[in-house]
């Protein structure tokens, strides 16, 4: 029997005179290898003990992939050594992106991570821990009497994006047209390089286009919702330029509507398969308060880069200004060198190990209100849905890019 070949029409780029062959390995960061057993799983994969820690694929541009986690916390912690310049592959997608303050190095990125912090910080996120509970309620209860639901489309495609918008005080009727932006700049379409980034150039413009009459509408008023906060804030003791603004406001949704979404679906699919995790939560509140973050870093979902600020040789290898880092989140989490017994999701783990909130000056602003978001959906679904599992013959589907998405998330239980 003659198996049938598949054309490979991605396009590679040429390795660079300072990259040497040995370190070469065909991986794409969109079409990962293995990606039909999990997300996750064809990350790890490559975590072989004759995998160097720092690779150069052509794909996706060309770029460097950090392999370890030691070396994904490292890069994320220094700013000086590794920019923030261009944080998205491919590179020529990358510079299309115009986010603030994402695409900053301090100092110039401080006084934006400061205001953003006066509205997500954590004193901030208990204040709409019960309207966060409320809504995380709403859509379970009507889920319990019918024993089934696909989690994926039906509770966490909702619920932090519901949570979201309400803060921003915007509609959801507009989330539909948001969350093809996000896929589109988060895992954009196309062959190549120029493809990817004519993708992603559109989705950002298509969210500055959204924001731009939001922002005009509430500067100057006396809103309390999280873009008003914002836009009537000061930098450096000034008022924020429009066009800065407009970033910063464009970032604050494409992060409400695409990583919490799927990391939760990811938790999901392993608390489906593993009942016996969910019996320990379910009989100790003390213990899921403790281990939402052990579930951070067992699934992790971001993928983002780190350009060379300075040509250097790191770990030595020779690195070029320029040249771009990829630094796959899950890599570190799951790092025996980093968390023993990475694959167990162990609620009792003593300060697990991971970069899921990314590092540095750029940590995940967000963070405080993901943990409430992940604490309460396990509070609230365990409370009406104590035992669950994935369906027979379930076949999540996963995507990988700048973030991991997971479709097809049939669960069930008895009904009540």
């Amino acid at each position: 029997m003659v198996e049938a070949t598949v054309a490979d029409h991605r396009v590679r780029a040429d390795r660079p005179a300072h990259v040497p062959e040995t370190l070469v390995r065909d991986i794409d960061m969109y079409a990962l290898d293995g990606i039909e057993q999990g997300y996750h799983e064809a990350w790890k994969a490559l975590q072989q003990p004759d995998m160097p820690e720092l690779v150069w694929t052509p794909l996706t541009g060309g770029h460097w992939i950090a392999t370890r986690g030691e070396l994904v916390k490292d890069i994320y912690s220094d700013p000086t050594r590794f920019s923030s310049e261009v944080i998205f592959l491919p590179k020529e997608a990358g510079e299309k992106y115009g986010m603030v303050p994402t695409r900053m190095d301090p100092p110039e990125h401080t006084p934006y991570r400061k205001l953003i912090d006066t509205g997500l910080n954590p004193s901030q996120i208990r204040k709409v821990e019960e309207q966060v509970r409320q809504a995380a309620i709403d859509l379970i209860e009507p889920l319990v009497a019918k024993g089934q639901c696909d989690f994926a489309a039906e509770y966490a495609n909702v619920f932090p994006v519901k949570v979201f918008m309400a803060m921003a005080g915007l509609p959801m009727s507009d989330v539909p047209k948001l969350s093809e932006f996000a896929r589109d700049m988060t895992r954009p379409a196309g062959n190549s390089p120029e493809e990817m980034a004519e993708s992603l150039d559109a989705a950002n413009k298509g969210f500055d286009a959204y924001v731009d009459p939001i922002i005009r509408s509430r500067r100057g008023g006396s809103g309390t919702d999280l873009i008003s906060v914002m836009v009537n804030g000061t930098i450096n003791g000034e008022p924020m330029p429009h066009d800065k603004a407009v970033g910063l406001i464009s970032l604050l949704l494409l992060g409400g509507l695409d990583t919490v979404v799927n990391f939760l679906s990811f938790s999901m699919i392993y608390l489906a398969r593993h009942p016996e995790k969910v019996t320990e939560i379910r009989e100790d509140e003390l213990k899921l308060r403790r281990g939402v973050e052990e579930l951070f870093r067992r699934f992790p979902v971001v993928s983002e880069a780190r350009m060379v600020a300075v040509d250097q040789t790191y770990r030595g290898v020779e690195l070029k200004r320029g040249d771009m880092i990829l630094l796959p989140t899950a890599l570190h989490g799951l790092d025996e060198g980093a968390n023993e017994n990475p694959w167990d999701l162990d609620w009792e783990r003593k300060a697990p190990q991971h970069s899921t909130f990314g590092g540095g000056p750029h940590r995940c602003a967000g963070l405080h209100l993901a943990r409430l978001e992940a604490t309460v959906t396990l509070q609230e679904w365990i409370r009406r849905i104590p035992e669950f599992s994935l369906a027979p013959g379930a076949n999540p589907v996963y995507h990988s890019g700048i973030v991991a998405a997971v479709e097809n998330v049939p669960l069930v239980w008895a009904k009540s």
